[in-house]
């Protein structure tokens, strides 16, 4: 395994790490000041437009996305390339992904669209997402059921004529509060009698389709996340779609749910670390430049302990990430599972505490929006849950092992 960086990854993230430290950090308090001017609308922020035409000038455009350039106009980077990449833009999760056309769900269903769309839907859909001219929610998880267990999905796709008739209600559903959330792409199933893995399906759903209905946004302790769009509770009403709206065929929507929760794992992985990376910096600052019973915080031999084991964590967890991309590129998705899972589990969960740690450091400062440790920290914490909670996992990884 080398996880040297070649000349193509050294150039790109000096540039994202410019973009990145120069332009979009700055911009936070405009998105903060623009929100707040905007306190109804879910629609993308103007600062984030701004953001996305320097980012194309400066050709940081859907970095994410492997594959062909000439066939996808996205840079073709390998796992590993984008790993570094990523990592820098989770020092500003709001804002640094979407500036690149890099965030999610985006990034997953524009994968879903490539991987396994047909030339229709890549043309209608895929293409206006990778230029960002529209955007769209990824419909999977349900409030009614356990959906750690996807074959307990219960909306039904049921086939009828030349169209599908979808009905049930969502959760979720990141984006969908967003007007400019024109598709989404809704799991359900289609033959509830067959093999439990070949009972669901994946299909296109216009956000405009008669029956569609946005119930109500939804909070990550206490953030509703419109710079993202949002998350949203929807409900499908016995909604009509075409047939030529399904994605694959019928039975597929497992695998493709499977291959496209991969990719989107690790980068939640990459821009984690960024996010740890962002809160141990500030918690060193912190510590340097604040006085507590006659010396500074970076005197006291707890806070240096924390320190030391934030760092520790964010290395080792970082070579673990490389690791997991370098195996995704060289031998495939399906065969780094194993590594995917484990640090599904162990980046979140560690970047968790060492946010943790700095918002201790801050004392009051760091539960309040002065600094931006507490978003991080919903985010973060978000992340033990979302594309499987940790103990899914665990319990996966674990069979795995005991295999062996």
């Amino acid at each position: 395994m080398d996880f040297a960086q070649d000349q193509v990854t050294r150039d790109l993230t000096a540039k994202v790490r410019e973009f990145v430290d120069e332009v979009v950090i700055p911009a936070e308090p405009t998105l903060d000041a623009q929100l707040a001017e905007n306190p109804d609308s879910w629609s993308t922020q103007q600062i984030v437009r701004d953001l996305q035409a320097e980012a194309q000038k400066r050709g940081l455009w859907n970095l994410f996305l492997p594959g062909d350039p000439a066939e996808t106009g996205a840079a073709g980077l390998t796992n590993l390339q984008y790993a570094a990449v990523a990592e820098i833009t989770g020092w500003s999760p709001r804002l640094a992904p979407e500036a690149l056309n890099c965030a999610a769900p985006d990034t997953g269903n524009m994968e879903v669209l490539n991987d396994f769309g047909t030339p229709e839907q890549k043309e209608r859909w895929l293409k206006p997402l990778l230029r960002a001219e529209i955007r769209s929610a990824f419909c999977m998880t349900e409030p009614d059921v356990a959906s750690s267990d996807a074959t307990n999905i219960g909306t039904l796709i049921r086939r009828d004529g030349d169209e599908y008739v979808i009905s049930g209600r969502k959760w979720w559903s990141t984006g969908a509060m967003n007007p400019e959330a024109e598709i989404f792409i809704v799991m359900g199933k289609t033959d509830p009698e067959a093999e439990r893995h070949r009972q669901q399906s994946m299909i296109l759903v216009p956000r405009d389709a008669a029956g569609v209905e946005i119930v109500r946004p939804l909070t990550v302790f206490g953030y509703d996340d419109r710079d993202h769009g949002g998350h949203a509770e929807v409900f499908f009403d016995e909604v009509r779609v075409p047939v030529s709206n399904l994605i694959g065929a019928e039975g597929d929507g497992f695998a493709i749910a499977q291959a496209r929760l991969g990719p989107g794992r690790i980068h939640h992985c990459m821009r984690a670390l960024g996010m740890g990376e962002r809160a141990l910096s500030l918690a060193i600052e912190r510590a340097n430049s604040r006085q507590a019973f006659g010396r500074a915080l970076s005197e006291q031999g707890v806070i240096r302990e924390w320190i030391a084991e934030s760092r520790i964590q964010l290395e080792a967890l970082r070579l673990l990430v490389l690791k997991t991309a370098w195996l995704m590129d060289t031998v495939g998705n399906r065969a780094a599972m194993t590594e995917i899972q484990a640090i599904k589990i162990a980046v979140p969960r560690a970047v968790q505490e060492i946010i943790d740690r700095a918002i201790q450091i801050f004392g009051g400062a760091g539960v309040c929006d002065d600094t931006p440790l507490a978003g991080l920290y919903a985010g973060v914490r978000t992340l033990r849950i979302a594309d499987g909670p940790d103990e899914v996992h665990l319990n996966s990884l674990g069979k795995a092992q005991l295999k062996l």
